[in-house]
């Protein structure tokens, strides 16, 4: 049995990967976006929830996962990061075989994870697509985001692979340092070469 063509999505924050990734449901090709399942099974009623307030205490509420509650109790602990995601990661990784056995019947399908590299995901792809602009273009966009502080930033980007380490692994960079139309283009292309 034939399988789609699995794309892997990645780009640090603030690259404009969700923009991207939702050209390519545009054009037709189903997206898997491991942050929003990460938030439907956080959120009221999540799955995890359980298993995410046993392991911190006070953390989730009725609107689920309590984000700046969390983000105390597992900001720069790397212990408590560890227990975190050996919750979620598993539990993404389900609903990720299902929506590929739900979608075995498209020419391709999109892995949209932003840690694509970092944390061995892009081994189970069959093609990896860095979303990528200019460091400056980046920083604007992240420290634009509401709530967002330089020390939140440096925090994340020190825990991304550098940009250029990315774009070296890419087997595709999607420029996103230009317009919309020019980065949809691009998307366009690389379907089109599919």
């Amino acid at each position: 049995m034939t399988r789609p063509k699995i794309i892997g999505l990645t780009g640090s924050i603030g690259m404009g990967k969700s923009t991207v990734a939702a050209m390519f449901a545009e054009e037709g090709i189903p997206v898997f976006d491991a942050d929003a399942e990460v938030r439907a099974m956080q959120g009221p009623g999540g799955e995890l929830l359980p298993a995410i307030e046993a392991a911190f205490p006070g953390s989730t509420g009725p609107e689920g996962v309590d984000r700046d509650r969390l983000g105390h109790q597992v900001f720069a602990d790397t212990a408590a990061l560890a227990r975190l995601e050996a919750i979620v990661h598993p539990a993404v990784a389900a609903k990720r075989a299902a929506f590929l056995e739900a979608n075995a019947d498209k020419r391709a399908v999109v892995f949209d994870i932003p840690l694509l590299l970092e944390k061995g995901g892009h081994e189970a792809v069959d093609m990896i697509v860095v979303v990528s602009a200019p460091e400056d273009v980046q920083r604007a966009r992240v420290l634009a985001r509401p709530g967002m502080t330089r020390e939140k930033f440096e925090h994340i980007y020190g825990l991304q692979l550098h940009d250029s380490e990315k774009r070296a692994r890419a087997d595709h960079v999607i420029d996103t340092g230009t317009t919309l139309a020019e980065t949809r283009a691009q998307v366009a292309a690389l379907i089109a070469s599919l």
